[in-house]
């Protein structure tokens, strides 16, 4: 069996994000196994090599003037973020981490080589999608960890044969020697405004609906997180309705979805803010086994979003925001628009 994370304090009681759970760990027949699983939209990780996609923008003699020296800094920068997810009760990071808006593997490759967290030998799942703007979703994992058996890209369909957007990926594989399914997600944007683009959403719910459901169809234990830049809110029909994920854990059905992130948002927290309002677009969702109390099998502990200081925007028109790395034209050396969001899995040892 490979060797996990093991969190193994002296009395230590942490108590759960609104779930009424506490998971206490002592170092005498009281242990838990503690794995975090991520989700980071990395905005615009592009490499500086012209490719066949719409990618002159982020060209040396594009509009962001992205050289050699602002892709590394950019490295850098995503790098150091994934060395603090969730180090507090993970030191060794998380387990897996979805990320959305690379632009090919090459970028991911350069990035777990970061010498912030290479030491982790984080592996990647990747397939290039049909965006237009060539941005893609991927995976990274840690083998020491999590241990990928299969792995395949569904694209949504539409009759706008115009249109092309992310697929969605989908990774299974063994977490705390428990068969976990992951689908990442980064679903399209609101281009247009939220009303003429809500269909889009809509649709690519019907996707990630469709997919939980087949798995669903095969285990009806399947232990399923979806993650991803859904563009939507919790409260959105896209999220509420056809993937009809709950706010209330108490309201899962048997072969539902239970969102952690509503709740986070009716609280004030969000992971990006346009116009003076805090939206919670990156979200983890996840299937009702997760939810089981049995101490001896993987369950849901927790849910955050991860709004370190260093990652807030300290002064000027965007003052409290996540410091992104370009804001009206001008380079900021920051991170990005939107902040990670974390779970927490939870087995007794």
């Amino acid at each position: 069996m490979r060797k996990f994370i093991y969190l193994i304090v002296f009395t230590f009681v942490f108590a759960a994000c609104g779930t009424g759970k506490k998971v206490e760990s002592t170092n005498s027949g009281g242990n838990f196994q503690v794995a975090s699983v991520a989700f980071y939209n990395l905005e615009n990780l592009f490499d500086t090599i012209n490719q066949s996609n719409i990618d002159e923008e982020f060209l040396p003699d594009g509009a962001m003037r992205w050289t050699g020296m602002k892709y590394k800094a950019k490295l850098k920068n995503m790098s150091y973020v994934i060395s603090q997810l969730g180090k507090d009760i993970t030191p060794g990071g998380p387990s897996i981490i979805g990320v959305s808006e690379i632009e090919n593997r090459g970028v991911l490759e350069d990035l777990v080589k970061q010498p912030s967290i290479a030491s982790r030998t984080y592996e990647i799942v990747h397939y290039d999608s049909p965006d237009r703007r060539g941005v893609d979703v991927g995976l990274l994992y840690n083998p020491r960890h999590f241990i990928v058996t299969n792995s395949k890209s569904c694209v949504l369909q539409t009759n706008d044969t115009a249109f092309h957007t992310r697929d969605q990926l989908v990774v299974s594989g063994y977490l705390m020697n428990e068969k976990v399914h992951v689908i990442v997600n980064h679903w399209p944007s609101r281009t247009g405004g939220e009303v003429a683009s809500a269909p889009r959403r809509n649709a690519a719910a019907g996707l990630t609906k469709q997919i939980a459901d087949s798995l669903y169809a095969q285990d009806a234990n399947a232990k399923i997180i979806i993650m991803g830049d859904l563009n939507d809110d919790p409260f959105n029909e896209s999220t509420a309705k056809i993937l009809n994920a709950k706010r209330n854990m108490e309201d899962v059905p048997l072969k539902g979805l239970y969102n952690p992130m509503w709740r986070i948002l009716d609280s004030g927290v969000g992971s990006l803010a346009y116009n003076n309002q805090w939206n919670l677009f990156d979200q983890i969702i996840i299937s009702q086994p997760l939810l089981t109390k049995e101490k001896t099998k993987l369950s849901f502990w927790k849910a955050e979003v991860f709004n370190k200081s260093f990652l807030i925007q300290q002064e000027g028109s965007y003052k409290g925001t996540p410091m992104r790395t370009h804001a009206g034209g001008v380079w900021l050396n920051g991170y990005s628009d939107h902040f990670p969001t974390l779970i927490y899995l939870v087995k007794e040892k």
